[in-house]
């Protein structure tokens, strides 16, 4: 469309004639958007998710382009938690006091069985399921998942950011989070590891 087509519809149907982009969008909109594109993640890992949480932030997968290189060591500076690894008894009310500390809106991804159901170790050391302790958004199975099953959570979680859902939920009452399973995509199943050609 010419620029002296989208004068003449700016003349006709006023700013409606604009297309949808920056200066035309909703403030809401514009929000949703930068907080999808820069979570900043809390460091913590717990155990051997967090090898494939590091391999996900280093430079084959790049968490960089989507606003997410830095791992932030101080909860504060941090709204989005990857629990990575099994929690036990004793580290569950660290895991609690650190998200208490992240700012609001804050966001969980629950990286593996262990973290999800307690995994193989079911026992009264581990906790069965992180979500007893902080609200789960996006669970992301496997032992472990790998770097893309992560990469599927993240951009789950930040369609879920992008439509709002999150914070209704929140606004409403729920106590919760969203309990959303992605897909395990790297390769792994429960018999066997499939190798892929990486191109």
């Amino acid at each position: 469309m010419g620029v002296g087509n989208q004068i003449e519809e700016l003349r006709e149907r006023g700013l409606e004639g604009i297309q949808h982009n920056f200066m035309t969008a909703r403030l809401e909109s514009l929000v949703k958007w930068s907080r999808a594109r820069s979570c900043w993640p809390a460091t913590f890992g717990l155990a051997c998710c967090a090898i494939e949480m590091m391999a996900t932030g280093a430079a084959h997968y790049d968490l960089a382009r989507y606003g997410m290189e830095v791992f932030r060591a101080s909860p504060r500076q941090a709204d989005l938690m990857i629990v990575a690894g099994r929690v036990s008894q004793k580290m569950a009310p660290v895991l609690r006091q650190i998200y208490d500390q992240m700012m609001e809106p804050k966001w969980v991804i629950s990286m593996g069985v262990c973290a999800s159901s307690g995994g193989m170790f079911n026992n009264y050391a581990i906790v069965q399921g992180v979500d007893q302790v902080v609200p789960v958004d996006v669970y992301a199975p496997g032992c472990p998942p790998g770097p893309e099953t992560l990469m599927h959570a993240i951009f789950t979680l930040h369609q879920e950011i992008l439509s709002g859902e999150l914070l209704a939920r929140r606004a409403a009452g729920e106590s919760g989070g969203a309990g959303i399973t992605v897909q395990q995509i790297d390769g792994q199943t429960a018999t066997a590891t499939i190798r892929r050609e990486h191109d």
